[in-house]
This record gives C-alpha cells, structure tokens and sequence, in this order.
C-alpha cells in the first residue's frame, strides 16, 4: 500500500548558471509530497490499526527534518560565493547552505536522502520511503525516486 502526504512551505533560491531568469534571485510556494510503502496495520484498539502510518506522524517527520529548516529561508549552493557571502553578511538571515544546486531535481534528492532513514519501518510494518516529489510550481516538479521504483 502506498500513501502520500504533502506539505508547503515558502523559500527563495537562485540558479546561477541558468540561461534565463532564474538566475535572479527569486521565490516559490513549494509544494512537497512523501510517498510511504508498506502494510496496513492490523492492531485492534491501537490509534494506527487501518494505517500504513498516521498522516500527522507523516507531516511531523517531513517538518521537522525538512520543511522547518526550508521554510522562509534562502536555499544557495555553497559554490555561489556571491550570494553566499552576501546572506551571511545579514544578521539573523534564515539561509540554508547547499553543497548542490538549489534546483527542483537537487532540492527532491537532498529531501529524499533526508528523510529516507526517518521513516524506515516505524511500525513493523515494513514502512519505506518511496517518492519525494518536489512542486517548484504548480506545473513543475521533481521526483526523486527510491532506485527500483516505477515512475508515477
């Protein structure tokens, strides 16, 4: 059984070898979604029993590992000393340091790798990680993928 969560959470970045505009320092709205495999959980009386995991635990992981740390701040890859620099020059600024570039692709595989071990096997019930989709817009996406996973 597969479930999935999504969560949203607002940040900046900038794409500095990008062709066009984004190589400008902009913003999104991203949208995250967590793809969870595993078995429905038969435990009469408990508060899981019918779940594969809790959608509130779902969220909970995802926001503290990841979304907490994201939301509202600037995401810039270490290489761009410019920026770089220039947010670190700002006291109190939320910028989050990335060793890749802060594209929707990298953005999706550095959640992945993330959360990937947080969520293994919760419940006994051979609980994994499947899918992290990453929404840069409505109609742009990223899907980082656990190796042997068939696309959507």
């Amino acid at each position: 059984m597969r479930i999935t969560r999504k969560l949203e959470f607002d940040a900046g970045h900038r794409i500095p070898d990008h062709a066009s505009q984004c190589r400008h320092l902009h913003g999104h709205r991203y949208a995250l979604e967590i793809t969870l495999s595993g078995a429905i959980i038969k435990a009469d009386g408990e508060p899981v029993n019918g779940m594969v995991m809790d959608f509130a635990d779902v969220k909970a992981i995802a926001h503290t590992h990841v979304v907490s740390l994201w939301d509202h701040a600037f995401l810039v890859y270490r290489g761009d000393r410019v920026v770089a620099d220039f947010l670190a020059s700002l006291p109190e600024h939320k910028t989050v340091v990335l060793d890749v570039i802060p594209t929707a692709e990298n953005l999706a595989e550095t959640a992945f790798r993330i959360l990937d071990p947080r969520y293994r096997d919760v419940y006994g019930n051979q609980l994994r990680l499947e899918r992290v989709r990453l929404y840069e817009t409505p109609n742009c996406w990223a899907d980082a993928l656990r190796p042997g996973t068939e696309p959507d």
